[in-house]
């Protein structure tokens, strides 16, 4: 390892499955001062790698799994990592986050990332160790779920520093909703990478390097870690779970709100994880029901007590904590059923599989769980595409004669279990609907595209822009399209970043509910400013849930200088940030998108708006939105479209 880097190894590997053939690549201080490690690094690398006319699923795409700066320093909450590459779902940036304890595996092999071209002539795994870096035969893995590969895995190589990612069989059948999963149940799900992985032949990376960090200083790491450790430790009593219901049932009929801090938020994630949010969410409007046509007064207290989140938390037997991660929001629950034990199901995952289908059955949600998990399938796309179906067959679009005599309604389990087997294993129907809605839609016609809700091609989360409109906005203009970890109004009350940014908007502890609904320039800054900061926490590796408690209580500008060496003022990062997000628009624009086209659906924006419910009457004028968005940016207003110059002072960096 080079001394003089820190924080960062100052390489990355090359495997070209083509051939067999890797080898480490050196890459420059100034990339990493410029683009920071993680999805920084690779923005910076696929831009440059990708040639603009290839195919997601051919040979010239680069699947890169890369490591944020701070991944191995001490800090905390650094435990992500990040899948990398042209998206099959969209067909421009693709990127997906995951957790688990993936992440330090990455740079104990001595690098920044890993990045695959080409396609193996046979099933492949990738073997890292101190000493060796090699393409090992997997034929008799391919076949096997997520969980059966890892746990081989293990007991062949008997290294308990090895640390496994792989993929299903939903990646296997080249599902464009298939992610890589990890730690039995993990999964970097979005973008439809999993499909590019299982594409190359590629069926695991088992990492078991032990290599050592450099650390510019690591004391200051050490005390600004204790510092935002006593935060994290904060833990007041609070109410149990069938108050979360009613509390989101005041937040929905006040006509003002508080300005949230992420500490309340904290709290709720410490006691029960990302499940504290489903019924409370359901309430005040947040959680999008029936395919984004219906509300909570079709799934009420008594319907949406299912999924209550002492429901979920009752069913845990030990706490799981990601790599670095002193809150421990998931869990292993046990189970009844085919599956003993499963991680605790994911807020998105108990939306998409509950209320947005119907379903009020909470094993059923536990066993698709982890059905999803083992196959590595996408549970915020599934859900959506399984909704899509309903409908369809509700509206007469597909009937028994598409479904091998299944009738499909909306909450019926098995129904809801048979489409998502044939999906995995892309049989019957399950072929049609194992690419998502928008190219389901295509293939049944009949004007099915009228209800395949989705940005660019994909699914967006069970975060609805009818209650906060800057899901809508994130979901429209970034360049991996859909997601809801990029960026919301909420977000941005949550990161308080105003306290230590210069020059972005300042929020008072209270705003009237309908102000987030007027046109107003200061939104789209709070959207610009929402976009760099996310992209200073994926270049460091920094979990989401740890952005929220703010930048006076989580670090991340004081431990990437105490890391690096670096002296950058928060001000130098969010430019940093900024210019992550234009490299990787401009990417976008290469691979030939158009970014109007990433615009999401019109249920999810109010047109028309709903009638009864939560979100009553409201709508969001996302086309200024995004408007003005691109123009803070510095991007063509009207198309989107960053200029030459700007892209090629940004790419020119090496």
């Amino acid at each position: 390892m080079d001394i003089k880097n820190k924080g960062y190894m100052g390489k990355v590997m090359n495997v070209d499955l083509s051939t067999g053939k890797i080898t480490i690549q050196k890459i420059s201080p100034n990339v990493y001062k410029s683009f920071l490690s993680g999805m920084g690094l690779a923005a910076h690398l696929l831009y440059h790698r990708i040639p603009a006319d290839a195919d997601p699923l051919g040979p010239d795409n680069l699947l890169g799994f890369v490591v944020g700066l701070l991944t191995g320093t001490g800090s905390l909450f650094t435990g992500r990592w990040m899948v990398v590459g042209k998206s099959p779902l969209t067909n421009g940036w693709g990127e997906a986050n995951c957790g688990g304890s993936f992440a330090p595996a990455i740079k104990r092999c001595g690098v920044d990332g890993i990045f695959f071209t080409g396609i193996s002539p046979t099933p492949v795994y990738l073997y890292v160790d101190d000493t060796t870096m090699e393409l090992r035969d997997a034929t008799n893995l391919w076949g096997m779920d997520a969980v059966e590969t890892e746990n081989h895995l293990l007991k062949k190589l008997k290294n308990r520093n090895a640390r496994v990612a792989c993929i299903g069989q939903s990646g296997e059948n080249i599902s464009l909703i298939s992610g890589v999963s990890t730690d039995k149940g993990r999964i970097a799900a979005r973008s439809g990478l999993g499909a590019v992985m299982g594409s190359k032949n590629l069926k695991a990376l088992a990492l078991a390097g032990t290599r050592r960090i450099a650390i510019h200083n690591k004391e200051e790491i050490k005390r600004l870690s204790r510092i935002c450790n006593k935060w994290v430790q904060f833990q007041p009593p609070f109410v149990p779970g069938f108050f979360t219901a009613p509390i989101g049932a005041l937040m929905r009929i006040m006509p003002a709100v508080l300005t949230q801090d992420g500490l309340l938020y904290k709290i709720m994630l410490r006691k029960w994880g990302t499940v504290s949010l489903n019924q409370m969410s359901v309430e005040m409007g947040d959680a999008p029901i029936k395919n984004w046509k219906g509300s909570n007064a079709d799934w009420g207290f008594f319907k949406s007590r299912s999924s209550n989140p002492d429901g979920f938390t009752k069913k845990e037997i030990k706490k799981f904590h990601c790599y670095s991660c002193p809150l421990g929001c998931g869990g292993i629950c046990k189970t009844n059923g085919k599956f003993s034990q499963t991680h605790k199901p994911e807020y998105e995952t108990v939306l998409s599989l509950g209320g947005f289908i119907m379903n009020k059955d909470m094993d059923t949600i536990f066993y698709l769980n982890e059905l999803l998990n083992r196959a590595g399938m996408d549970s915020i796309s599934a859900g959506h595409t399984l909704a899509f179906a309903l409908e369809c067959f509700e509206k007469g679009i597909i009937t028994t004669r598409d479904t091998m005599g299944m009738e499909l309604k909306w909450g019926d389990p098995q129904a809801i279990e048979f489409l998502i087997k044939k999906m995995i294993n892309r049989e019957g129907i399950g072929n049609i609907l194992a690419d998502g809605v928008k190219l389901a839609a295509k293939r049944i016609g009949k004007d099915a595209d009228k209800i395949a809700i989705h940005a660019g091609g994909q699914e967006p989360a069970m975060h609805d822009s009818r209650n906060d409109p800057g899901f809508a906005l994130h979901y429209s203009v970034d360049p991996a399209p859909g997601r809801h970890t990029n960026g919301a109004g909420l977000y941005y009350e949550m990161y308080q970043l105003w306290k230590k940014v210069k020059n972005v908007p300042k929020m008072g502890p209270a705003y009237w509910k309908s102000s987030k609904y007027k046109k107003n320039i200061k939104h789209a800054r709070m959207g610009k400013a929402n976009s760099q900061y996310m992209n200073v926490i994926n270049g460091a590796g920094v979990c989401l849930f740890g952005g929220f408690l703010g930048t006076k209580r989580i670090p991340i500008f004081d431990w990437l200088n105490a890391a690096t060496g670096w002296h950058l003022t928060p001000e130098q990062y969010m430019e940093i940030g900024g210019n992550i997000q234009t490299l990787k628009q401009a990417f976008n624009i290469r691979h030939g998108l158009n970014p109007k086209d990433n615009r999401v659906s019109d249920r999810l924006l109010g047109l028309p708006s709903q009638t009864r419910g939560a979100n009553k009457g409201r709508s969001v004028d996302i086309d200024t939105m995004m408007k003005d968005y691109w123009e803070l940016f510095g991007w063509d207003s009207q198309t989107g479209i960053p200029s030459q110059k700007s892209i090629d002072k940004i790419a020119s960096i090496t």
